[in-house]
């Protein structure tokens, strides 16, 4: 992609995904993610409904009069996208592919943090961690990691979502709001999710096709496994055939909701035909 076609591109998902943060997601994101808590702000003389615990006794005697503390809510908080860059991302059978899904919501909340003067960062990942872009805040920052999930070309097309989530422990000393964004077609990350959520406020958002739930009859199809390169002849006329290909899937689906909700962690699920914008906002709003 040249230079021209990419801030082209970037400049297309800023307009979208601006438009969305600004009017829709900025609210609702700050109701949903509080601040670390309260922080000082000033001292104002009494009135009737003030909670007397806040009362400053020392302004008080000073002045002879109730005089109370106002605190505000500290806001500042640290967001981190987690993004699955593995092969099976750049599957779709309708009109986008799962990855083009993934970057607009990762950029919609990557504004909705600016838009709150959060910091932002992001991590890409395969069966490693692919690039680690620490937090910042302002635009300049958010349009950076847009051009990354636009750009970016992997080293490998597998998956290890506990290898994510092992560096997420380890660069993140902080708590942060932590978004894992995949098709979540992995299993086997049930300890470093535990160990992640215990420490963040962590949401999976998974993105899926429908071709990924069943699989039609089509005869003999050939068929491309994205992460592992592999190519096989499947007879998708057996029934037997649809009914693994389903089972399969659903125990994956199961995995990942089940092992987020022990974990204490949020979950997410969108089609790609599906209106990311509404199923966010369900979230937040569940959540708020």
């Amino acid at each position: 992609m040249d230079t021209k076609e990419l801030l082209k591109k970037v400049r297309k998902i800023e307009i979208k995904t601006r438009r969305l943060s600004d009017h829709i997601f900025g609210g609702e994101y700050h109701s949903t993610f509080k601040g670390r808590g309260m922080t000082f702000s000033e001292v104002r003389q009494y009135q009737f409904g003030d909670d007397v615990r806040s009362i400053d006794w020392n302004v008080t005697a000073r002045y002879n009069e109730p005089f109370v503390k106002v605190f505000e809510e500290e806001r500042e908080l640290t967001m981190m996208l987690m993004v699955d860059v593995s092969g099976s991302e750049m599957f779709g059978t309708t009109n986008q592919f799962k990855k083009e899904i993934i970057t607009e919501i990762s950029a919609t909340l990557a504004f909705s943090a600016m838009q709150n003067n959060d910091k932002a960062g992001l991590i890409l990942f395969s069966d490693e961690v692919e690039l680690f872009i620490p937090p910042k805040k302002g635009k300049s920052h958010v349009l950076r990691i847009i051009r990354e999930l636009l750009e970016f070309k992997p080293k490998s097309n597998k998956t290890d979502i506990s290898e994510a989530l092992k560096f997420l422990s380890s660069v993140m000393k902080k708590k942060a709001i932590v978004f894992v964004l995949s098709d979540f077609i992995a299993d086997d990350y049930e300890k470093t999710l535990k160990i992640a959520g215990n420490k963040h406020d962590l949401t999976g958002i998974r993105v899926y096709d429908e071709r990924e739930e069943t699989i039609p009859n089509l005869g003999m199809v050939q068929m491309k496994d994205a992460e592992t390169g592999t190519v096989q002849l499947v007879n998708t006329q057996s029934k037997s055939v649809r009914l693994t290909y389903g089972k399969y899937h659903r125990e994956k689906v199961d995995y990942f909701t089940d092992t987020f909700k022990k974990s204490g962690c949020g979950t997410l699920s969108c089609r790609v035909d599906e209106s990311y914008v509404k199923k966010l906002l369900g979230y937040f709003k569940r959540r708020g």
